[in-house]
């Protein structure tokens, strides 16, 4: 392990855990977050660094550009599905938060591929979930550059997360009912602020949308 590593958590042993023993402790029993947060891998972007929350605050899953796959049961791997499913079915949290941000490095990759590139590699193949989005922001001519266009579909991408969460039952019903609120929000680290995402900000719309198949 890397001397800085070791010389932070000789820092926190000796400080942080020290003033907090008895909240770490009762932790190690039982983790009672209200909040799961969908966000970015990137070392850039902290959600507890940039929430100033304590340990045991926010249930963290973190993905490469915070993407939420759809519902399925037929893939091999459900890292972030079976994430939101303990999140939401056994910590009962009450929120779900999509936390994109700026210069994200999967969106630049789906925005930069122009379909001749056919990378076997799992990022391409993850990145598709995004395609979507992808599809929308070119469709609309107002953004000229491909800065716009990352840009652009950064947030896209959110809301298409957003919509996604709804193809779960086990998340739709919750919503549905008022047990859940879903919240998207996006990061700019150019500059450090912090602004909903208004256009699925708001999930009655999307309530109404999921709510006649929420017997299926």
């Amino acid at each position: 392990m890397q001397d800085k590593l070791l010389e932070g958590y000789g820092r926190f042993r000796k400080g942080y855990y020290q003033r907090n023993r008895a909240r770490l402790e009762q932790l190690a029993q039982k983790q009672a977050p209200e909040v799961a947060m969908v966000s970015c891998c990137d070392s850039r972007v902290d959600p507890s660094i940039l929430f100033d929350v304590e340990p045991g605050d926010i249930f963290v899953i973190r993905n490469v550009a915070n993407l939420v796959p759809p519902f399925e049961t037929k893939g091999d791997y459900h890292g972030t599905s079976a994430a939101l499913e303990f999140a939401v079915t056994c910590l009962q949290v009450k929120q779900i938060v999509v936390l994109g941000h700026a210069n994200c490095g999967g969106i630049r990759a789906l925005m930069e591929n122009d379909g001749s590139i056919k990378s076997a590699g799992f990022i391409n193949s993850w990145m598709q979930i995004a395609a979507p989005a992808k599809e929308k922001v070119l469709a609309n001519h107002d953004y000229n550059t491909l800065e716009q266009q990352i840009d652009a579909c950064e947030k896209t991408a959110v809301s298409y997360s957003l919509r996604n969460l709804m193809s779960y039952p086990w998340i739709r019903e919750r919503v549905v009912a008022g047990r859940l609120k879903l919240i998207a929000c996006y990061y700019d680290l150019r500059c450090g602020e912090l602004v909903d995402v208004d256009e699925i900000n708001a999930t009655s719309a999307i309530c109404d949308s999921y709510s006649s198949h929420s017997t299926r």
